[in-house]
């Protein structure tokens, strides 16, 4: 389990406000993503179905899919036949081959890590460093008292540091409750395992059958834990409650913590964001969960007889670590696209976002020279359950922050596997304007680090669900342009405008009022309308800078 999962698990029974073994209200079919609605009765991408009536016995070129993320466990038994090797370096060897300013980077580039090996691990959110920078302008200062020139800046300051304000003391806050909680929970399982001996299973069945007597310690007890069963909870999750404590000390140590600044590790110049050439080659980092996770939705190796399939059979994944536990920094980001764009990617896997940005300019300037090499860009909504037509939402397709906007830009929202009434998982962000379409996002089976597999939730996996897809018909019809397929994806989404369905944090509204298209990714409609497209691509191979 992850820290994040850990203290949602925690506030939930601390108030025992809902169900955690299953909160989408069941378990989701095995590798549902993958499934047809009309053949399995589950809305997936289907691309099994694709494959087994449309592609059978066609050819396919070979696509590098980038996935921008926390790394990549390269060695994975699922994913080392599919990861990308690049041939023009020869690995170990600590020179720049290629002479594209990045030293023995094999499978990709890690641009938040030393020259030394070592890594960032945590950072702060985009809004507290937002605070950082201008409280050395502002502090003490009032609206009165400052010019004209600066009352932009000046409110802004206003906002981030009530925001910060308000995070750190939610977070004391909800440390305290959990920290109370977890010694509460360990002097409960003291208590009864010293009744039913310390070898005793721990279970709804076994805590129901003890009969406590006038022994108020243990009915306490009993009722304690008895809470925490019936709402999902397992004998496993007490015994780690330790890491969601973590997660709390983490926000405070770092995410919440504005005298944070891990970029001395990094060793660049920050404040220049031209800067290209710094990080290392470690594309797995220290925490590859999540960017391993979303690897293996993107194109697990279909070929073999391990673990799960990933929905693209004939890619390559390029692992570039820019993301932290915490939020992103605006110069990686852009230094990421380049990279990927130089190194012939041809769809950008983005499953990270924020609220705020530092330096639009550049990730703009870098969206534009991937749509000029007709790269593919897809990017995960986001997870707070927000309109993003009016809640901010970074990075995004719109340059400027004005109305125009990348051609070559997909903005995707989460489907959960259970239709009906909740088809879209009660955590995505929406937006008629700018998110395009939804892809399943709850509950997707996929690779994790040491050759394991999970389920995991998010618009995190249903970005890479999109992004299998849009490689998928780039590798059968590879005379098609990234705007094109683009186009195709949205053209051919499974239309579901009409049906009114449950709004993530909101009332019940119409579905076509949630995304551009009112529809979900489809592989075989896809395929389908593909295979009836011009293609428009010219082909030009993007030539490496040299450093």
């Amino acid at each position: 389990m992850t820290q994040k999962r850990f203290a949602a698990l925690f506030t939930s029974l601390l108030f025992l406000t809902y169900s955690f073994a299953q909160p989408m209200g069941g378990q989701a079919p095995e590798d549902w993503f993958l499934l047809d609605a009309q053949k399995d009765k589950v809305q997936g991408v289907s691309s099994e179905k694709a494959y087994a009536d449309l592609l059978k016995g066609k050819s396919s070129e070979t696509i590098i899919v980038a996935v921008i993320d926390s790394g990549i466990d390269v060695e994975h038994e699922d994913l080392k036949d599919v990861i990308w090797v690049n041939e023009d370096e020869i690995p170990n060897n600590g020179k720049d081959d290629d002479n594209n300013g990045y030293i023995d980077d094999i499978h990709g580039w890690n641009f938040i890590g030393g020259k030394n090996g070592e890594n960032v691990v945590h950072d702060t959110y985009e809004f507290v460093r937002t605070y950082r920078r201008l409280n050395k302008k502002f502090e003490g200062k009032t609206a009165t008292s400052i010019a004209k020139a600066d009352a932009k800046d000046y409110a802004m300051y206003v906002k981030v540091k009530d925001e910060l304000k308000k995070k750190q003391a939610e977070s004391q806050m909800q440390s305290m409750q959990i920290k109370g909680f977890y010694e509460a929970i360990n002097s409960a399982v003291k208590t009864v395992k010293g009744n039913l001996g310390e070898d005793a299973a721990l279970n709804v069945e076994s805590l129901e059958a003890v009969d406590a007597g006038e022994d108020e310690e243990l009915a306490g007890a009993l009722d304690m834990l008895l809470n925490v069963f019936r709402r999902g909870a397992t004998e496993e999750d007490l015994k780690e409650l330790e890491e969601g404590i973590k997660y709390f000390d983490t926000q405070a140590n770092y995410h919440f913590n504005p005298e944070y600044d891990p970029r001395s590790i990094v060793g660049d110049n920050y404040e220049n964001s031209s800067e290209r050439y710094y990080g290392n080659n470690d594309v797995e980092g220290p925490d590859a969960f999540h960017g391993t996770h979303v690897a293996g939705i993107i194109g697990a190796n279909r070929n073999n007889s391990l673990g799960v399939r990933g929905i693209a059979d004939n890619v390559r994944i390029m692992s570039i670590r820019a993301v932290p536990d915490g939020d992103e920094r605006d110069k990686d980001v852009a230094n990421a696209i380049r990279y990927a764009v130089e190194n012939g990617a041809r769809v950008i896997n983005m499953s990270f976002g924020k609220s705020y940005d530092s330096d639009k300019g550049a990730v703009d300037a870098a969206v534009k020279f991937a749509e000029k090499n007709d790269v593919l860009l897809v990017h995960a909504a986001g997870n707070s359950a927000e309109n993003i037509d009016v809640a901010a939402n970074f990075p995004n397709d719109r340059y400027g922050g004005k109305r125009k906007q990348a051609k070559n830009w997909l903005e995707i929202g989460a489907l959960s596997w259970q239709g009906g009434d909740n088809p879209i998982a009660s955590f995505s962000n929406y937006g008629k304007d700018n998110v395009d379409v939804f892809s399943p996002g709850v509950d997707l089976n996929s690779t994790i680090p040491d050759n394991g597999y999970a389920p995991s939730s998010g618009t995190s996996m249903a970005a890479p669900a999109a992004a299998g897809v849009a490689a998928m018909i780039m590798s059968y019809y590879p005379k098609l342009s990234a705007c094109q397929v683009k186009e195709i994806m949205m053209e051919s989404s499974v239309d579901a405008s009409s049906q009114e369905v449950n709004c993530p944090g909101a009332e019940r509204i119409q579905f076509n009022e949630l995304c551009r298209t009112g529809g979900v990714v489809n592989a075989y409609e896809a395929v389908k309308l593909a295979a009836k497209t011009k293609g428009k691509r010219k082909k030009k191979k993007v030539k490496k800078p040299r450093a």
